[in-house]
């Protein structure tokens, strides 16, 4: 391992093992998301990263210097936005390491966002034929996860905006001094800018529909509760 390098080490959760990212200082410590308590960025030792496993390196063939993968971590501390679909600890390392927030693993595991977004006669099915409590509990769940997930987007989609504004005006005063290639550079980054506020704001309209089509069935699962809640009066007055 050297200076700058995008690590792992192997963890589980429920028996299911998973490669934990991080960032290595150079300085026997790590920057990574350290998922005690609420989930923070955060720099600590190596041996605290590792938890008595090896700490392997990832190989990537093109990536930023050390200085500013490490520069690029250090300006995430204390973050506390920890996201298992948009910003979990890979997202997080890959992003320090080539500006790509992405996360293969949960392509491996089958957990993309589109794969978890069941269709809608199928959680209507669900809300019909499964226990009500116990459908009403995963409801709850699944509109919590929607909630963070959004609050999680909603900065990077401001950034992104804020970011394709700034560039336009980079843009506009390059070519205020005849430096057209300034401006063609600046344009290049506010198209990159204004791609990914698009990306994130239909994200953000799937998570939208989601969560209307899970509250729909919520209130289907709650009716029937009631139902239940209603027959069990009658026989009890018998």
């Amino acid at each position: 391992m050297a200076r700058g390098d995008q690590v792992y080490v192997m963890r589980e959760v429920m028996g299911v093992p998973y490669q934990h990212h991080g960032i290595d200082c150079g300085d026997r410590t790590i920057i990574h998301y350290r998922k005690v308590g609420t989930a923070t960025v955060s720099r600590t030792s190596t041996e605290a990263f590792a938890r008595g496993n090896p700490v392997y390196p990832v190989d990537k063939p093109v990536s930023f210097i050390p200085d500013v993968v490490i520069r690029r971590a250090e300006s995430r501390l204390g973050e506390q936005r920890y996201n298992l679909f948009f910003n979990n600890c890979e997202h997080f390392a890959n992003w320090c390491k080539t500006d790509d927030s992405v996360s293969p693993q949960l392509n491996e595991f089958g957990l993309r966002l589109d794969s978890v977004k069941l269709p809608r006669t199928l959680t209507r099915q669900a809300a019909e034929q499964e226990t009500p409590q116990a459908i009403l509990d995963l409801f709850a769940r699944a509109l919590n996860n929607i909630a963070i997930a959004t609050t999680t987007l909603l900065p990077d989609y401001e950034q992104a905006k804020t970011e394709s504004t700034q560039w336009k005006h980079v843009a506009q005063t390059a070519l205020e001094r005849g430096r057209e290639d300034l401006a063609r550079a600046a344009l290049y980054k506010r198209r990159a800018a204004l791609k990914k506020a698009d990306a994130i704001q239909q994200q953000l309209q799937d998570l939208s529909d989601l969560q209307l089509s899970i509250q729909t069935d919520q209130t289907l699962a709650l009716k029937r509760l009631n139902e239940s809640s209603a027959v069990l009066d009658d026989f009890e007055q018998i």
